[in-house]
């Protein structure tokens, strides 16, 4: 267990593009939230540095966690490493430095130890998000001016896949701990489940989610379910696309885009729904997985986006394939068939129960004391421990 005094009173300075408020926070936002709560309530200092939107102000403080936002989307990055190179933020103790797909370079800005958060690699993503030039050289950064950068420094994966991933390009396995993500608690609802086969997806609305799978599910399986709806739930700079995708295929009332909604709705989504559809080209771990299992929904996801294959007990909590075709078969199984629907729906429930974020803000905090006393830490997993 942590020694809580090796934190109290430290400052530490997590460094991401996002945050919670931000229109385009997900998963990973939540995730580093939740790990910045766990260290307050040590006794720790904490700030987090990310990009300035119109949802926030420029500086607040919410539950002990202070957050500084400025920049964009892109120039976060040399903000961030501004203001930790020239004191703005104050006496820092300790640099968390939340690589989603390039690094702030907070290894060049300070000589305190730097722990590296990985939620997972991008070598898929670069050119479906940003073709051409821009992508490669994205990619060449994460893969091969990161590992040199950080080569001395501690490293956080969100799963083992992602660890798994990190190690070809260089990271030392024995600096890489793993610390999973958790699941909240259940978002009480009376809603049940839909009379009518539902299938939701929920997450960003971005082109690496590729929801246009889904869309496609739902209408090829619409010819012997015509009452099926799909119900998308979040919003993103591609979600006009994804529209315009689903009107030219005479989508109908089959696909109802639901936008940004608040907890509560979104969680009667998860409740109605028969199965949640994943079809993203990676996730680090997907909270959404255990979200929906919360209220017995298993979920179809590919195995190759990685930590997919730990979020889901494949046949077991859900189902993991390989294909698009695959896909729309595997939530086809579901809806068709009422005990294959039952037995996944009850390990989903078991599933989302074992991870937790308690456990996960232990493991996370543990990491970051082992960091300030100079040590590494390989094992985190409870699996592995």
């Amino acid at each position: 267990m942590t020694d809580h005094n090796d934190l109290a009173g430290r400052h530490i300075a997590f460094f991401s593009w996002r945050d919670t408020h931000n229109p385009e926070g997900g998963g990973a936002e939540r995730y580093l939230e939740k790990m910045a709560q766990g260290l307050v309530e040590r006794g720790a200092q904490v700030t987090v540095f990310c990009a300035a939107h119109a949802a926030a102000p420029p500086d607040e403080t919410v539950d002990g966690i202070r957050f500084v936002r400025r920049g964009s989307k892109l120039t976060v990055y040399q903000e961030g490493f501004a203001a930790l190179a020239r004191g703005r933020l104050g006496h820092v103790d300790l640099v968390v430095d939340v690589q989603n797909g390039l690094p702030f370079f907070t290894r060049a800005a300070t000589r305190v130890p730097v722990v590296v958060l990985v939620h997972h690699v991008h070598r898929e993503q670069w050119p479906v998000v940003y073709p051409g030039l821009v992508g490669k050289v994205g990619w060449g950064i994460e893969h091969r001016v990161a590992p040199r950068l950080y080569r001395s420094c501690q490293y956080v994966a969100v799963s083992r896949a992602t660890r798994d991933e990190l190690v070809p390009l260089g990271v030392d396995r024995r600096r890489i701990a793993v610390v999973h993500n958790g699941t909240d608690p259940v978002v009480s609802t009376s809603a049940g489940k839909s009379a009518h086969p539902s299938i939701a997806v929920v997450g960003r609305l971005v082109p690496h989610k590729q929801v246009e799978h889904a869309i496609d599910a739902a209408l090829s399986l619409r010819a012997e379910h015509p009452d099926l709806r799909l119900h998308v739930v979040g919003s993103g700079w591609w979600e006009a696309e994804l529209h315009r995708y689903a009107a030219e295929r005479d989508a109908g009332d089959t696909v109802v885009f639901e936008g940004h909604v608040d907890e509560q709705r979104k969680h009667e989504v998860y409740e109605r729904a028969w199965a949640l559809a994943l079809p993203s080209l990676k996730e680090g771990w997907g909270l959404v997985v255990g979200e929906a299992g919360m209220h017995r929904t298993p979920t179809v996801a590919y195995r190759s986006a990685g930590g997919t294959r730990e979020s889901i007990a494949d046949g077991t909590s859900g189902l993991l394939v390989n294909r698009p075709a695959e896909l729309t078969t595997a939530l086809g199984d579901i809806i068709d068939d009422a005990a294959l629907r039952q037995r996944l729906g009850d390990g989903a429930l078991m599933m989302s129960h074992r991870f937790t974020w308690t456990h996960a803000q232990e493991s996370f905090a543990h990491v970051l004391a082992a960091a300030l006393r100079g040590e590494r830490v390989d094992a985190q997993d409870p699996e592995e421990v």
